[in-house]
């Protein structure tokens, strides 16, 4: 984990350091998640970082989620009204809440399937860090406290019945349909069993970063079975939220571009939030992609999607019409939700007490 720490000291030094864009580079520096910066001449990773490989994994079929169903939860028929109304009322009082649940569900199941691996402390049978503190998580996502009450009120009134992988994918839906006011509103099958590993180690070479450019994108999500569509349409998550000032790129258009420097400042403020939708950054919408069109995103892989191969989805999504955008994401979160799912009991699997622990 070496490396890992040395990253974290290195993106906080480096926030807003000149011009360097990479999209398009060709140098990828902890899997997407670092900066590359100019040394003698030609971009790098900086603090001795070597350049992570260029590996495109072969495009998956898409997740089947088998095993999982609507209404899964008949022997606990309360079980999704209870996720639904801590949610609600977390989100109600920080908005900012919602979308750290969504990108809490993105992060898991990105990382060995949806199972809730993100949310564990340690993991079985090694002694190394969890995902939760791997480069792109730690001291980043936001949430858990929030499953934790949802759990917690779910064994008070159904024992060792609903998994936390479950309750996360209820909370991620939940909180899509409140920041949206009901626009995005779809029933999640569910069905999933928890993991039992978690590694930190794994974490940078499977989430896309913020510094990932479109073949690594699509890559990356089609290692998991989601195409270029979905990449495109889930991307549209980023219209709320906040994000790091070390992540911003340097490819803004001019006004928004000089607003940000202010409000991040120098290269010791890269852990400075800004809102990732300068414009609607408290409503899950199309707003994003307007956005992309207008060069106002913060990061390398939003400017991305402003490609020729993305640009005509962007596109449509832009001009928000007839809901097109809610419902395909609402459809992409489902399909999501299904990457790599466990449904048999064994050594590996298992509905946990406290989401934090394994049994």
């Amino acid at each position: 984990m070496a490396a890992a720490k040395l990253a974290a000291l290195t993106i906080t030094l480096l926030a807003f350091v000149g011009s360097v864009a990479c999209q398009g580079s060709g140098i990828l520096c902890l899997g997407g998640w670092v900066r590359p910066v100019p040394i003698l001449g030609r971009l790098a990773c900086p603090g001795g970082l070597i350049p992570s490989p260029t590996v495109f994994r072969r495009p998956r079929a898409a997740p089947s989620g088998a095993g999982l169903k609507v209404g899964y939860y008949n022997s606990c028929p309360n079980a999704e009204d209870i996720v639904r109304k801590v949610v609600k009322d977390a989100v109600d009082k920080e908005p900012g809440t919602g979308a750290g649940l969504i990108r809490l569900f993105f992060h898991d199941c990105f990382v060995r399937g949806c199972d809730a691996s993100v949310l564990l402390v340690n993991s079985s049978g090694s002694s190394a860090d969890a995902e939760m503190f791997g480069p792109p998580n730690k001291e980043s996502l936001r949430g858990f406290g929030v499953i934790d009450a949802a759990k917690s009120a779910l064994e008070a009134a159904c024992p060792n019945t609903v998994s936390c992988a479950d309750t996360l994918a209820f909370a991620a839906r939940d909180a899509s349909s409140v920041l949206s006011n009901g626009r995005v509103s779809f029933a999640m099958p569910a069905g999933r069993l928890d993991g039992r590993v978690s590694l930190a180690a794994e974490t940078s070479d499977l989430l896309p970063g913020p510094f990932s450019d479109l073949d690594t994108l699509k890559s990356r999500f089609a290692a998991k079975g989601l195409d270029t569509n979905d990449m495109v349409t889930l991307s549209g998550a980023h219209t709320i939220g906040h994000a790091r000032c070390m992540f911003v790129s340097a490819g803004l258009n001019g006004t928004l571009a000089g607003e940000l420097r202010q409000k991040c400042g120098g290269a010791g403020s890269g852990n400075s939030t800004v809102n990732q939708d300068y414009k609607t950054p408290y409503v899950l919408d199309s707003q994003y992609f307007q956005n992309v069109k207008d060069k106002a995103v913060l990061f390398d892989s939003d400017a991305a999607l402003s490609s020729a191969e993305t640009a005509a989805l962007v596109d449509t999504y832009a001009a928000d019409v007839g809901n097109k955008w809610e419902s395909d994401f609402a459809a992409a979160m489902v399909k999501m939700g299904n990457i790599d799912v466990k449904t048999s009991p064994g050594p590996d699997a298992e509905i946990r007490k406290k989401c934090s622990i394994y049994n």
